[in-house]
C-alpha cells in the first residue's frame, strides 16, 4: 500500500493540454474514484499514474518516491483494463501466473500468490479454464487476479465494468467494494459512471475539461456541490435548474426571485453582489414538492414515470429546453396533463453564479 501524490501535473499531447495543472493527495488505503464526461482527461490522469504516458510537467510521488522518470514495472503498480486482455490460448492459473514468471519470481511464490488471489476472488473452482469458457464478471475477476498477485502497491482500475451488462455491474461494484475492505489496498478506479462513483469511493475527484472540479466525499459532492458542473453531474436525476434574480442580500442570507415560483429566501451567503444579478437556483427532485395550481404560474406536468418504488414526474420549464423532475415515493397522485405549482425546499436549495460557482450557504439564525 502508499499515498499518491501529485503536485501540478501537466500533461499536453502537441497543441492539445489535456491535464491542466491537478493537485491531489490519495491517502494510503484510500479508495479514490476520478469520474466525468468522456474526454475530461480522468484515463489520462490514470495513465500517467501508472507510467503508460509521460509527464509533461509537475512532480507525481508514490509514497515518499518520486515516480515522474520510472518505468511502469518500477512503480508497484496494477492495472485492470476495460478490456480483459486475458491470453485465450492460457488457463485462468496460467493468465494470473503470467506476470510473475515474467519478474523471474520462483515457482513456490507463483504458487502460493496465485492461490491466495484466487481464494480472495473465489476463483478457485475455475483455475483450470481457458477465458472462453467464463462468464463476463468471472473474465474481469481473472483480469483482477492477475494484477492483485503482483501485490503490487496501488490498484488501478481504468472502466472496468462498463462492457458488462446491468446486473453484473452491480454485481461486480459489491466484488470490488469487497476486495477493498478485505484487502484495503490504495484503489483508484477511473469510471464516467456517477454511479459507480458514489457507491464505491471513499472520496472522488471530479474531473472537466482536464482541470479537477471538486475533490471530497459523495456526501459532500451530492449535498455541497461548489460548482454546477458537479451539482449536474453527481446526481441522479440530474439537479433541476432555473434563471433566478437577486432581490436582496448580505452575508446572513438573501432572496431572489424565480418565474413560476416567485420569491425565496435563502440562507446563501450574496454579500458584495448587486442586486437584480442573474444566478441560478439548483434544487434536487427530491427536495421539490409539487401543488395543484392554475393559472399563468402553474407547471404542466408533461410525463409520469412509474418505477416500481419511486416516480419521477416532469413539468414542462419556463426558460430553456430542459425538463424539470419531481421525485416522489410510488403511488403518486400526479398525472400527464395536470398544472402544478413547485414548492422547493428553502434548506436544501443552491445558488449558482453566472461563471458557475455556488454562493456559499450560511446556516440560518434560530428563531427568537
Amino acid at each position: 500500500m502508499a499515498s499518491v501524490t501529485l503536485n501540478r501535473i501537466n500533461k499536453v499531447f502537441g497543441r492539445d493540454h489535456i491535464i491542466k495543472d491537478v493537485d491531489l493527495a490519495i491517502g494510503d488505503g484510500e479508495f479514490v474514484v476520478f469520474v466525468g464526461p468522456s474526454g475530461c482527461g480522468k484515463s489520462t490522469l490514470l495513465r500517467l499514474i501508472a507510467g503508460l504516458e509521460s509527464i509533461s510537467d509537475g512532480e507525481l510521488a508514490i509514497g515518499d518516491t518520486v515516480v515522474n522518470d520510472l518505468p511502469p514495472r518500477e512503480r508497484g503498480v496494477g492495472m485492470v483494463f476495460q478490456s480483459y486482455a486475458l491470453y485465450p490460448h492460457m488457463t485462468v492459473y496460467e493468465n494470473m501466473a503470467f506476470g510473475l514468471k515474467l519478474a523471474k519470481e520462483s515457482q513456490e511464490t507463483i504458487e502460493e500468490r496465485v492461490m491466495a488471489t484466487a481464494r480472495i476472488l473465489q476463483l478457485e473452482e475455475l483455475l483450470h479454464r481457458k477465458p472462453k469458457a467464463l462468464s463476463g464478471g468471472q473474465r474481469q475477476r481473472v483480469a483482477m487476479g492477475r494484477a492483485m498477485a503482483r501485490e503490487p502497491r496501488i490498484l488501478l482500475f481504468d472502466e472496468p465494468l462498463s462492457n458488462l451488462d446491468a446486473s453484473l455491474r452491480v454485481q461486480m461494484r459489491n466484488e470490488i467494494a469487497r476486495l477493498h475492505n478485505r484487502l484495503g489496498s490504495t484503489m483508484i478506479y477511473v469510471t464516467h459512471d456517477q454511479v459507480e462513483a458514489m457507491t464505491l469511493a471513499d472520496k472522488i475527484v471530479v474531473l472537466n475539461g482536464g482541470r479537477v472540479e471538486q475533490v471530497g466525499s459523495p456526501h459532500e459532492l451530492y449535498q455541497r456541490p461548489l460548482t454546477r458542473f458537479v451539482a449536474g453531474f453527481i446526481g441522479s436525476p440530474t439537479m433541476n435548474f432555473l434563471p433566478a434574480t437577486l432581490v436582496t442580500g448580505d452575508a446572513d442570507g438573501c432572496r431572489v426571485r424565480t418565474a413560476g415560483i416567485g420569491e425565496l429566501a435563502l440562507p446563501q451567503d450574496a454579500s458584495g453582489r448587486r442586486a437584480d444579478e442573474a444566478l441560478t437556483l439548483g434544487v434536487r427532485p427530491e427536495h421539490l414538492r409539487l401543488a395543484e395550481a392554475s393559472g399563468d404560474n402553474a407547471f404542466e406536468i408533461v410525463n409520469v414515470e412509474y418505477l416500481g418504488n419511486e416516480v419521477y414526474v416532469y413539468l414542462e420549464p419556463r426558460d430553456g429546453d430542459t425538463l424539470l423532475i419531481h421525485r416522489s415515493e410510488a403511488p403518486s397522485r400526479w398525472q400527464e396533463g395536470q398544472r402544478v405549482a413547485l414548492v422547493p425546499d428553502p434548506e436544501h436549495l443552491h445558488l449558482f453564479d453566472t461563471a458557475g460557482h455556488a454562493l456559499p450557504a450560511r446556516p440560518r439564525r434560530a428563531a427568537a
